[in-house]
């Protein structure tokens, strides 16, 4: 995701042809070449799997999100622990995973950790798992939870500020502030107790999971060559 700025990490990639060789065209790429973090570095035949795990993530978060605010009475979010397994964690992951032979070395960071963010999250309220068994004392719990948000609150401001480097586009910028403050705000409230702040916190998760949403459908769109519209992402850098 960070450029370094020795030539070792240097690499090529070469087409291949149909009878198995290499073909003439190489592609040069590394840390001083002109975007080396790209969708497309890579000659590749995998499909863009960016609107999979985004809607993964925006579908969980979402849920979760409206549990948070309270939606329809709800004050329990365990309901959400299958979703955070399978669509924000395994699903996500998956994407994650495919976007490395893509090339795209940011989407690939982002899902893959934002995947194991789901799956570990739902892994606290299974209770085979023993995590909450284990504290007799529910602030301390509240307190583990809280630092453990703290945690994915930084490596959500380390992807902003890469972001802010890369130039990506507006539309990433805007879910990965919003997602931050989400995270700040649960963890605060995980710490403080104030019904007030978790409710905070799940309006900007609910505003986060609708961004995605959106971002995940621009994505759909470009990919469809007979699309008959766009949805714009406030592109920075091309």
């Amino acid at each position: 995701m960070s450029s370094a700025a020795s030539d070792a990490e240097k690499g090529r990639v070469e087409n291949i042809n149909e009878n198995g060789g290499a073909a003439r065209d190489v592609e040069e790429y590394g840390p001083r070449s002109g975007d080396p973090v790209s969708y497309q570095r890579y000659p590749s035949h995998i499909a863009n799997p960016g609107p999979m795990g985004l809607f993964s993530f925006a579908s969980t978060t979402f849920i979760l999100s409206l549990y948070n605010v309270g939606t329809r009475g709800i004050t329990h979010p365990n309901v959400v622990v299958g979703m955070a397994i399978f669509a924000g964690g395994l699903t996500q992951f998956i994407a994650g995973m495919w976007e490395f032979p893509r090339g795209n070395v940011f989407g690939a960071t982002a899902f893959a950790s934002y995947g194991s963010f789901w799956m570990s999250y739902a892994t606290i309220f299974i209770p085979a798992s023993g995590i909450m068994a284990a504290f007799s004392d529910p602030q301390e719990l509240a307190n583990a939870i809280g630092i453990y948000l703290i945690a994915w609150f930084m490596i959500t401001v380390f992807f902003l500020q890469v972001l802010a480097v890369l130039r990506r586009n507006v539309a990433f910028t805007v879910l990965l502030s919003a997602l931050s403050v989400a995270l700040l705000l649960l963890a605060v409230a995980e710490w403080n107790g104030m019904a007030q702040v978790q409710k905070a916190g799940g309006v900007f998760g609910i505003i986060t999971g609708l961004i995605a949403f959106y971002i995940g459908v621009s994505e759909l769109l470009r990919a469809e060559p007979r699309a008959v519209a766009r949805l714009p992402l406030g592109l920075l850098h091309t």
